[in-house]
């Protein structure tokens, strides 16, 4: 009996996609951004993406914390804070993520300690595959690099908003003529978001 011949009009169904809330941690009002990604990206992507909706630079160290496991890309920097990391670029979000509803943290600058809280908002089967990472939505700007962290945060916009205080003018240059902290726009994030590799 002949095999029958495989259809090759059937295709597989897309791969998931995973909404995710990311919110600022310790700041007010707050800052957050709400992004669809696939399932079968990497930690390691998933880092380039938050980097990219969060206006970062990826000068600093970074990790994952997920479900008590710190994840990370492994180097000389990130071995010398004693911490047992797991090498970022092995796991998939869709392996390491339980279900919807579940909550992870992204730290970034271990100096300044931009802790980031995220949430799955919903993991579902797009009509389409998802061609590159999306931002639906957010609110204000991140806060520049290497200010402070968060008390350093508020420093910058009190000295930014006052231009009485002593630190106005140089604050002002230091951070940007064209910084906002009040401004965001997810269209433009997601045109950035297409030149992840």
């Amino acid at each position: 009996m002949a095999k029958k011949a495989k259809d090759s009009s059937i295709q597989s169904e897309p791969e998931a996609v995973y909404q995710l809330k990311v919110t600022l941690d310790g700041i007010r009002p707050s800052i957050w951004r709400r992004i669809q990604v696939r399932g079968d990206i990497t930690l390691f992507k998933l880092h380039k993406i938050l980097q990219v909706v969060m206006g970062w630079d990826d000068y600093h160290l970074h990790k994952f914390v997920i479900v008590g496991e710190d994840y990370s890309v492994i180097s000389r920097e990130a071995d010398m804070l004693g911490t047992d990391f797991k090498e970022e670029k092995r796991f998939k979000l869709n392996r390491v993520i339980p279900g919807e509803k579940f909550k992870f943290t992204y730290e970034y600058d271990f100096g300044d300690s931009w802790g980031h809280t995220i949430l799955v908002e919903k993991i579902f089967r797009p009509v389409e595959e998802l061609k590159a990472p999306v931002c639906l939505k957010g609110k204000r700007s991140a806060p520049p690099e290497d200010c402070g962290g968060v008390g350093g945060y508020y420093h910058l916009l009190k000295a930014l908003r006052d231009p009485n205080h002593p630190e106005h003018a140089y604050l002002q240059t230091w951070a940007g003529d064209d910084y906002n902290p009040e401004y965001f726009d997810a269209d433009v994030v997601s045109e950035r978001l297409k030149k992840i590799r």
